[in-house]
């Protein structure tokens, strides 16, 4: 990997790192995983973007924290905040001929898997029987399928410009819990999902932020417009200026379901500080996000949940 991705892994809110490896802070401590914590010693710098136990003296940053609460090596770690954060690494591709080994991305090696999407057994059960989507979500976003040497599948999705140009493809793993989660070919411009959508949109109408494909695929099928960003802990600056550029041109409402965590509401009233007028809505307790919450209640017409 390069200096940039390193810095980018690095840059990463450390809060948001603590909590997606399960701890739960609040008011910037947590108990400290490193030894038998009874009182929150753990505590966590905004400013300088670090952690330091002032017990037992374990300190860092984001890739160190994720060093020694996994009991990873550095290179593994990396891979582990950028498999969670969709974030691309240069040495992290799969290897395979379906991979471009190019500096930039090359659309016309890709485009043809998805004119004729085709979905094995593995990717319609985790789109349907898991997700429950409707299938003419899945055909519009063209998503499709492909098993790699060692015999695992992956899901294809393919991500457009606001020009229906294929500008990047995320390789999502379909093996519960394998690892990489996510594999991206060299180049892939992976940022803000199904931005074709825009061009659907009337003056006055309402479009769905999301976070993630999953949760863009369920607010599609239960018949709403919507687009993803990428993840709650890395809301850059590309993204940012994206969503200015929407909120000028086009006439419309902005809404948002964020998940049931700190860094879920953390990228609200960062999305909101970009759309003053983003309304909120409040996922019901035990769903972590609406991608969950749709799939528990798919047979109820949406206006009735």
């Amino acid at each position: 990997m390069d200096r940039i991705e390193l810095q980018k892994l690095r840059e990463l809110p450390i809060e948001g790192v603590a909590e997606r490896l399960g701890l739960r802070v609040m008011r910037h401590k947590s108990l400290c995983p490193f030894h038998d914590d009874h009182h929150a010693s753990l505590s966590f710098s905004v400013r300088r973007n670090s952690f330091r136990c002032f017990v037992c003296g374990a300190s860092g940053g984001t890739i160190d924290l994720v060093m020694r609460h996994l009991n990873l090596g550095f290179r593994e770690a990396c891979k582990w905040l950028a498999d969670e954060n969709c974030i691309i690494l240069t040495e992290y591709q799969p290897q395979t001929s379906y991979i471009s080994h190019q500096t930039s991305f090359d659309a016309s090696r890709y485009e043809r898997y998805f004119e004729r999407p085709w979905l094995n057994e593995a990717a319609r059960r985790f789109l349907y029987e898991e997700r429950r989507l409707d299938p003419r979500v899945v055909r519009w976003c063209r998503l499709t399928s492909w098993t790699d040497r060692q015999g695992v599948s992956w899901l294809q999705i393919p991500y457009y410009n606001n020009e229906g140009k294929l500008v990047g493809v995320q390789n999502r793993n379909l093996v519960r819990g394998g690892s990489p989660r996510f594999r991206f070919p060299q180049g892939s411009q992976c940022g803000i999902y199904n931005l074709p959508v825009l061009s659907l949109l009337r003056p006055g109408e309402s479009l769905y932020i999301t976070e993630g494909c999953s949760d863009c695929w369920a607010m599609l099928s239960a018949g709403h417009k919507a687009i993803a960003i990428p993840s709650a802990t890395l809301l850059t600056n590309d993204v940012r200026c994206k969503m200015e550029e929407v909120r000028a041109r086009l006439d419309i409402n902005f809404h948002m379901f964020p998940d049931r965590d700190e860094p879920g509401e953390r990228l609200f009233l960062q999305l909101q500080q970009v759309l003053p007028s983003l309304v909120h809505h409040q996922l019901p307790p035990g769903c972590k996000d609406f991608g969950e919450y749709f799939s528990h209640n798919r047979d109820r017409p949406f206006c009735e949940r």
